[in-house]
């Protein structure tokens, strides 16, 4: 085993495993979809309920998932059956996630990219112009020419390797993300805007909307969507499911805290998650009040430009750092996304870095290429079982994150809690002698909880709930 992390590539320490995990975890979902959900789910009652479940069922399923990657030092695709040769099958699954997952994730960072660029030739006023969006990701030519040039960014950091590459650039853009962040989330606080009817409302006010507990109207079916919107949210915040952090595991140094580790994670990508609701929600309330917070994914590329727009030529400024915030954060979950499927390979068939991230990074390329032709070429409407109704990005979307990544948990759950025990992962954990504080918490998640809410979300993504 000495040998084998000698010649595996790894982490220098625990703050590069840190930033790198935590970069992979605060991606486009914190950015949008978490600020999205907590104002359409009573403001302060999602995020208590967020809190309470980042604290033992996220804490549960990542903490098994990093252990399960450093135990066996394999990647997803081989981790599993070094657990239990029956259940390696499980890895294919971790596998077929990340693979789904990373082409329409390039073709999203292609549009962030086109936004970034408009704002940096200070041209944010024509991206708020009606049917600006809809018009590029429609057009054929220039979406695929942003998917490339975000696609050969995380090309080159994922070619370099972890040491390199993934570590290094992490040292770089975690840092300067979450600077950025917190200066938009105090500039939003301090937004004020006055509409068509002289209703004057504030950041301050939107803070209120998104910080206290609304539970106005609530009633037990409210509460259990609030739950199950809360859980969704965590396995696009934590990087669950997706085979990233047995990755990521797998390249943590053996005398590494493995528990404080995963605690740093936890604190790291929930403390943004928090700050981009502060960055957006305030914004948005004072120019169009909690109707505005309906948006969903448009959110970001519709509704923010409006309210920079309206800012004036400081607005050109704040516009340009958010989408270079939100390039920073696609670009860090990317690269992590593109590393489980790089070191799947590596693992599985012995091939070096270069081969396995060219073969990887070719292949979904042709997928990414599909995806961007689906909003022109080969555009179709399909209604998906949970009642949305969308095209090829929003069907791979679907089958990875509402069908296939709650069955990876749940089998997880199931292989470590009931058919391997605990004590596999607990070993893992307490390795060097570390307490393990929420041990027993660990033990009755793993083998009771997790599943049965796991069972639920999933039965929720195929529409049943």
């Amino acid at each position: 085993m000495e040998t084998q992390t000698k010649q595996r590539n790894s982490f220098t320490g625990s703050i590069g495993f840190v930033l790198a995990a935590a970069g992979s975890a605060v991606g486009l979902g914190n950015i949008w979809r978490f600020p999205y959900l907590a104002a359409k789910d009573g403001g302060g009652l999602f995020l208590v309920v967020y809190l309470a479940l980042a604290l033992t069922f996220g804490f549960a399923l990542l903490i098994t998932e990093v252990a399960i990657g450093r135990k066996t030092q394999e990647s997803p695709l081989t981790a599993y059956s070094k657990i239990s040769k029956k259940w390696g099958f499980l890895g294919i699954f971790s596998f077929v996630v990340p693979f789904i997952i990373y082409p329409y994730y390039c073709v999203i960072g292609g549009w962030v990219m086109k936004y970034m660029f408009s704002y940096l030739a200070f041209q944010g006023q024509v991206a708020v112009a009606d049917g600006f969006f809809t018009g590029f990701i429609t057009s054929q030519w220039q979406p695929i020419f942003y998917t490339v040039l975000f696609a050969v960014l995380c090309f080159i950091i994922v070619y370099k390797g972890v040491e390199h590459g993934i570590e290094k650039y992490s040292k770089i853009l975690m840092p300067i993300l979450v600077v950025i962040v917190i200066f938009i989330a105090i500039y939003s606080l301090f937004i004020s805007h006055t509409d068509e009817a002289g209703v004057t409302r504030t950041g301050l006010q939107g803070a209120a909307v998104y910080f206290i507990p609304n539970f106005e109207g609530l009633t037990f079916k409210g509460f259990l969507t609030v739950c199950l919107d809360a859980m969704g949210q965590l396995f696009y915040s934590l990087s669950i499911a997706m085979g990233i952090m047995i990755a990521y595991g797998s390249y943590m140094k053996k005398d590494v805290n493995l528990g404080k580790s995963v605690n740093q994670i936890e604190i790291f990508d929930t403390g943004i998650a928090l700050l981009a609701g502060m960055m957006i929600i305030p914004a948005v309330f004072a120019f169009s009040g909690k109707e505005g917070m309906s948006a969903g994914p448009g959110l970001m590329f519709i509704t923010l430009p409006k309210v920079f727009n309206s800012l004036g030529k400081f607005g050109e400024f704040i516009g340009l750092i958010f989408f270079v915030m939100v390039m920073f954060a696609a670009l860090t979950s990317a690269v992590s996304i593109l590393e489980a499927i790089t070191s799947s390979m590596m693992d599985k068939f012995k091939w070096s870095r270069k081969k396995s991230t060219l073969v990887m990074a070719a292949s979904t390329f042709v997928v990414s290429i599909i995806v961007c032709l689906g909003y022109n070429v080969f555009y179709f409407d399909l209604k998906l079982p949970n009642g949305s109704v969308g095209q090829i990005l929003d069907i791979l979307d679907y089958a990875s994150n509402n069908v296939l990544m709650p069955i990876i948990g749940l089998l997880t759950c199931i292989l470590i809690g009931w058919v391997a025990k605990p004590k596999t992962t607990i070993d893992e954990i307490t390795l060097n002698g570390e307490k393990f504080g929420r041990k027993t918490l660990y033990v009755v998640m793993i083998k009771f909880v997790a599943p049965i809410l796991l069972f639920i979300i999933l039965l929720k993504g195929i529409g049943i709930l």
